[in-house]
């Protein structure tokens, strides 16, 4: 069965309240398996405009990327992320 995962690619405008987001947001992707493939770190946009930071996280299939993205737990959280930082989040099937 493919992964899913939820890809985001996101502008941090407060760095300070967006750690608060990542704080909060990890244990409740953890708690549908989630697996932090990418967060951050180096990057270069050869091609195109985009966003300065790149998140990648693999689930076990894509129902459960997609659960946890609509969470409500999750959603909650995402208010912070929405509020400190510019971003598209997208939900990805895998290949198998």
């Amino acid at each position: 069965m493919p992964k899913g995962y939820i890809i985001g690619h996101i502008t941090v405008n407060d760095p300070e309240a967006y750690q608060e987001y990542i704080d909060r947001d990890t244990p409740i992707l953890q708690s549908f398996g989630a697996r932090f493939i990418v967060r951050g770190g180096q990057s270069e946009t050869v091609e195109g405009a985009a966003h300065n930071r790149h998140v990648i996280i693999e689930f076990d299939d894509y129902e459960t990327a997609k659960r946890a993205y609509h969470d409500p737990q999750y959603q909650a959280v995402a208010d912070i992320r929405r509020r400190t930082a510019d971003s598209t989040i997208i939900l990805v099937e895998g290949t198998e």
